[in-house]
């Protein structure tokens, strides 16, 4: 049995379908991520799966459950992290932490082994209401609370946006450990860093699943010569290379354009030439190895 499975869900907001037949499956004890920018359909399919809304159509099961038919059950199985911040802020850590343990008939002694390494960072401020916390330590008590009903299956949603990346680095390696445990993450995301961090990911735009692979199968199919171009007048160098005959295509990655040569077409030279000849000097070009982002850009523009 698999710990999810996910059959052709869809759900529409008045006019607008946020979600397109959405199917996947996940084995358990698997880390799962959503890999999509905001606005994608993440956190409509996340409220769907632990029963917090109702699909238009479709079907869902979390560890054979119905989330329709068998909701109350999926709600003692399944812990959910929003991506806001939704603990009562003015109650202490201590207290959020024993609330949420009582609502599912357990203690924090019962169920401490799983979050210890987790909670012991945020124990010196037991005694401070969540609202005074930081987002890192936020971020931290949820995950404590979301886990403290022994779940067999987490969903967490953008749990690191707006975190440091110090504390970002430490969540996931928290999240490592809880997958040694045996329990089912699904993680979403809009970091595409982050991504190489799930057994498997589904890239995900406009409510529908582009592709679903490790995140290694994913970065060799990448089929296109990618280079890396960077100069002094970078708006104009973007506008130029989106205007050149053998570009595939262009977007702008932090210091330098990354450019997608057409197959079998164009290489750094060609492309130099090109750009010396529309009047562009001083620039840069090298070839680069592509990422998850330059694949999801390549698969969103096809």
């Amino acid at each position: 049995m698999k710990s999810l499975e996910v059959y052709n869900i869809c759900k529409s907001y008045s006019d607008a379908q946020v979600l397109k037949e959405v199917s996947f499956l996940t084995d358990k004890g698997e880390m799962f991520g959503l890999i999509g920018p905001d606005g994608a359909g993440k956190t409509t399919l996340f409220r769907i799966l632990t029963t917090l809304l109702l699909a238009d159509s479709g079907t869902a099961l979390v560890e054979g459950l119905d989330v329709v038919k068998k909701y109350k059950k999926v709600r003692e199985i399944v812990g959910y992290m929003p991506g806001r911040f939704s603990l009562y802020g003015d109650l202490t850590v201590n207290e959020n932490l024993n609330f949420f343990a009582t609502l599912f008939h357990t203690t924090v002694k019962e169920n401490y082994h799983l979050i210890e390494n987790i909670f012991k960072q945020i124990a010196p401020f037991g005694n401070r209401r969540a609202s005074a916390l930081s987002g890192g330590m936020k971020q931290k008590l949820a995950l404590s609370c979301a886990l403290i009903h022994k779940p067999s299956v987490l969903f967490l949603d953008e749990p690191t946006t707006g975190v440091d990346p110090v504390s970002r680095k430490e969540f996931w390696q928290m999240l490592e450990a809880l997958r040694k445990e045996g329990i089912t993450i699904i993680v979403s995301t809009p970091y595409m860093d982050e991504a190489v961090l799930c057994d498997r990911i589904a890239l995900m735009s406009d409510g529908a699943f582009l592709e679903i692979d490790t995140p290694s199968n994913i970065v060799n199919s990448y089929k296109n010569k990618l280079l890396a171009v960077s100069g002094e007048d970078m708006p104009s160098l973007l506008r130029d290379l989106r205007s050149i005959s053998f570009v595939k295509s262009a977007f702008s990655f932090g210091a330098a354009h990354h450019v997608a040569m057409k197959e079998e077409i164009g290489d750094s030279v060609a492309l130099s030439q090109e750009l010396f000849r529309m009047g562009h000097v001083g620039f840069r070009v090298e070839e680069i190895t592509p990422t998850i982002e330059d694949c999801y850009m390549d698969k969103n523009a096809s």
